[in-house]
């Protein structure tokens, strides 16, 4: 059930000029009409949770500027929470109002300016497109942040195309290719359903640079200072210059059929399996190997706005493990929410993972001397048997910090063409500036397909050694990792494996926390050295 307002907006004069019609959330229908004298529906939005739709029929000032926008270029959502079933607010008509169409699109865009230009500051000088995709799931919170976010655009001077529910590659390729300023995803990525988050892209189809995200955090967390001048707010766009909205369904469906074009063999008589996560992949992973000839079995599709990566896709991997040698399926390919991550599980139900993928594409690009530079991109967090592997095939590599996001700059900078994580982020340069879970698939059917040989085959050349990792909550996470004692017991454990293995010590980059790992032929050998190394940081009074 759904709150309904009609907002009458006048001029000072009191000149109507436009009428809101507003389905409202707690918060912002308790603020309004608090400030206007409407205390049964502010009292009532107290025991409430609804939605806000508003439509504005024209342009309209008031003596702050620009508060409503044209009904043909402005109309949103704010929320998608209803209110329990036979529960509703009492339609209100004709409450007249003066600068609250401000504050309304003051909350939105305060919640919402989170675009930016590559050369210029996000929303002060919009005169250009943008490209913005809701992904994750169907349902509940991602419209909501998605109509939300477009209205802070279309009100700030952007021109926002809507991609609607898809993958993040997707928005990556199509800004890209169709020469947007910037993408917008908005998705949980691998995470639960309540971690949506927003990822920004830009014009190169790449993540976003560092510089801008610290401009567009600083404009949120409300002390932004650009051009000498402190910027609490910024201003809206006006008349002609504010931005519209338009559905371009379209470039994802042109981005499916560039993954289809990049199938060079038929998939006729393979089964296959696809977990989708419940996430944006569920009707375009499908779609693309049916039209490339798969005889395709999908599981977790069914997205309904909270089950995204619920026990499914990538990060739970074991139920396709069990679909997989149930059906009796040739390989089986899993996705995170946004589909940029890709695992696989061979025929006999095992786990093929990121470091499995670089192996077995880097070595076959080897023999077909398509490998530039001779160089896989890794992350420090990759296993030692991956190191082990490619130095028996005489394929070098680099390790960069852990984040798909170094991977690709170093990849870029040196000219590399493949690399990616163990998580299944997966980078092939020639065809993509991010990771892909689909391309990451149509790319292992490749290999398969071209070797006429089983997963589990290509994979077995690659020994995982085992690994223990301990996460250590600290009191000062440099401090801990700075401290001599504890670099002169890592330094230790180094010494002792020798190339048999490795000890790797960091920081965690959201938590405090210091994490220690070791790989080594036995399982024994690594817990003793974790335990070692451990022992340090506790007797130095850094653990909590």
């Amino acid at each position: 059930m759904q709150a309904a307002f009609e907002l009458a907006a006048l001029e000072p004069r009191g000149r109507a000029l436009s009428v809101v019609k507003a389905v409202v959330p707690v918060a912002l229908v308790a603020e309004i009409f608090c400030h206007i004298g409407q205390t049964a529906a502010a009292a009532a939005a107290q025991q409430h949770t609804v939605q806000i739709e508003i439509v504005c029929d024209e342009c309209a000032r008031d003596h702050d500027g620009i508060i409503l926008q044209r009904q043909q270029r402005f109309h949103f959502l704010l929320g998608l929470v209803g209110l329990a079933a036979g529960q509703q607010l009492d339609h209100v008509k004709g409450i007249c109002v003066q600068r609250h169409g401000a504050n309304l699109a003051h909350h939105l865009r305060r919640d919402s300016a989170v675009v930016c230009q590559r050369s210029q500051f996000f929303h002060l000088v919009f005169q250009k497109e943008l490209i913005v995709a809701a992904a994750g799931q169907q349902g509940v919170f991602c419209p909501r942040r998605k109509d939300s976010l477009v209205a802070g655009l279309t009100a700030s001077g952007a021109d926002a195309y809507l991609l609607h529910v898809t993958t993040t590659p997707s928005v990556a390729y199509i800004a890209r290719v169709d020469d947007f300023d910037c993408g917008i995803m908005i998705s949980a990525s691998h995470n639960p359903y309540y971690d949506n988050g927003i990822k920004l892209i830009d014009c190169y189809g790449e993540k976003m640079d560092e510089e801008t995200l610290l401009l567009v955090e600083a404009y949120l967390d409300g002390h932004l200072h650009v051009f000498d001048q402190d910027w609490p707010e910024l201003p809206f766009a006006s008349r002609d210059k504010i931005g519209c909205t338009v559905d371009y369904v379209a470039g994802r469906n042109r981005y499916m059929g560039y993954l289809i074009s990049l199938g060079i063999y038929s998939f006729r008589g393979v089964k296959v399996g696809l977990d989708c996560a419940n996430g944006s992949s569920w009707n375009i992973a499908k779609s693309v190997f049916d039209a490339l000839g798969a005889d395709t079995y999908v599981i977790n599709n069914k997205p309904n706005g909270l089950n995204i990566n619920l026990n499914a896709g990538s990060t739970h991997i074991e139920g396709l493990q069990k679909f997989v040698v149930e059906n009796h399926l040739d390989i089986g390919f899993a996705y995170d929410g946004d589909a940029d991550r890709c695992l696989c599980v061979d025929e006999k139900g095992n786990v093929v993972t990121g470091d499995h993928i670089l192996y077995i594409y880097g070595c076959y690009m080897k023999e077909r001397g398509k490998l530039i530079t001779n160089t896989v991109v890794t992350t420090v967090m990759s296993n030692f048997g991956l190191y082990k592997a490619f130095d028996a095939q005489g394929i070098d590599y680099a390790k960069t910090a852990v984040g798909d996001k170094y991977v690709y700059e170093y990849m870029a900078k040196n000219g590399c063409r493949i690399g990616g994580e163990q998580s299944g982020h997966i980078i092939f340069s020639k065809y993509a500036s991010t990771g892909d879970g689909i391309l990451t698939s149509l790319k292992m059917m490749e290999v398969m397909l071209a070797k006429k040989k089983p997963m589990s085959e290509l994979a077995a050349p690659l020994k995982i050694y085992p690994q223990v990792l301990e996460n250590v909550h600290v009191t000062d996470k440099k401090a801990a990792q700075d401290d001599a004692d504890v670099q002169a017991a890592v330094k230790a454990v180094a010494e002792a494996l020798g190339s048999t293995g490795r000890i790797l010590v960091r920081e965690s980059g959201t938590e405090p926390l210091v994490r220690v790992m070791v790989e080594a032929p036995e399982h024994e050998t690594c817990e003793k050295y974790v335990a070692q190394v451990v022992d340090v940081i506790k007797a130095k009074g850094y653990a909590i």
